[in-house]
């Protein structure tokens, strides 16, 4: 049974540790609080953490919906989990108050970006998804829903397809079917696919659809914002009649990014390509002669928002990697604190200027 849930011989010699002291491989299919809910080779059961195990595990490494763990049985419904398996991939984000991580999703190979097609499409938060899925080591996909409550689908789905970059852009509707074939190139035996977006962009809906079962609660939409009832609460694993895996997540309208730098440049390849072709290799792209952001701006080649996107999420990176490192966030405190000082010292000898 667990082959059909993404076992393979490669998972099972990196297992060879854990078969040597006794463990059993499971997935997690769900979590609810303290309780996970497991597959195993003899079936489901509900497992719980080793007083070991929750008492050395760091932030992010409790088990989350994809992982593979090590287990005990503990009778016919129960089991001890004893080990995290190292992960391929990580769908991550800030947990509740910005303190610590989260981890959405584990063992995932492709990332459908899911996004409405009516008046809550925010192509900007779509570049968040693209960044955050690149980071985890997934392959993003872009699928944009509820084409059917649209007047202009093509005109919407050009403006994501502006800034995908190599991710696909499928455009369907859940609820009439339409579409829905072009998303079977991902939905392959074996492989585990997330659905992410935002609550009310239609992920329920189009599981629902793709499954051909009432897997999960739909909401509708309402009328004063185009907006769907959040419908799903909890993540959950479910196998699709392909043999695809499917992890359904709870709608997260703010993601609060943990990602490296190459994640936001692989998103941003068309500002990144801009840098090589300023006059100064250390432009600051504000008012030095020669910018290519510049002149891209002014000519309209380079969209404001796409520019301001990019510089947001850069910032919001580096204070999420001073926040985990107190080096760099001692470096970058130094650092502008000599910005402020030439700043100074700029004005000061500005104004003796004017003076005399």
């Amino acid at each position: 049974m667990i082959e059909e849930f993404g076992w393979s011989a490669e998972l099972q010699a990196a297992f060879a540790p854990f078969s040597a002291q006794g463990y059993l491989p499971a997935r997690v299919t769900a979590h609810h609080r303290a309780l996970w809910r497991l597959i195993t080779d003899d079936g489901e059961v509900a497992g719980r953490l080793s007083g070991r195990f929750a008492m050395d595990a760091k932030p992010g490494d409790h088990p989350a919906v994809g992982d593979w763990l090590a287990i005990a049985r503990e009778g016919a419904t129960d089991a001890v989990i004893h080990g995290l398996m190292p992960r391929k991939s990580t769908f991550t984000r800030r947990a509740a108050g910005d303190v610590g991580v989260q981890v959405v999703a584990a063992n995932v190979d492709v990332a459908f970006l899911v996004a409405a097609l009516n008046g809550d499409l925010n192509v900007r938060r779509i570049e968040r998804y693209l960044v955050a899925t690149r980071d985890s080591g997934a392959m993003p996909v872009i699928v944009l829903t509820k084409a059917d409550l649209s007047d202009a689908p093509g005109a919407a789905a050009a403006e994501v397809v502006a800034v995908a970059g190599d991710a696909p852009v499928v455009t369907l509707s859940a609820r009439t079917g339409d579409g829905l074939e072009k998303l079977s190139p991902w939905l392959l035996k074996g492989t585990t696919v997330a659905l992410l977006g935002s609550s009310g962009a239609g992920k329920s809906t189009l599981l629902n659809a793709l499954a051909g079962n009432e897997l999960m609660d739909t909401g509708a939409i309402r009328e004063s914002d185009d907006r769907g009832r959040h419908t799903t609460t909890h993540r959950e694993l479910f196998k699709l009649p392909s043999g695809a895996l499917l992890v359904d997540t709870p709608g997260m309208r703010e993601l609060g990014l943990l990602a490296v730098e190459d994640a936001l440049d692989a998103s941003f390849e068309d500002v990144i390509a801009l840098f090589g072709h300023c006059k100064f290799g250390n432009c600051k792209h504000v008012s030095e002669p020669g910018c290519a952001v510049l002149a891209a701006l002014k000519s309209g080649a380079l969209p404001d928002e796409r520019w301001q996107a990019y510089l947001k999420l850069q910032r919001e990176l580096e204070f999420a990697a001073t926040r985990e490192d107190p080096a760099a966030a001692f470096a970058k405190r130094q650092k502008w604190k000599q910005v402020h000082k030439d700043q100074r010292a700029k004005y000061k000898h500005r104004s003796q200027n004017e003076d005399g």
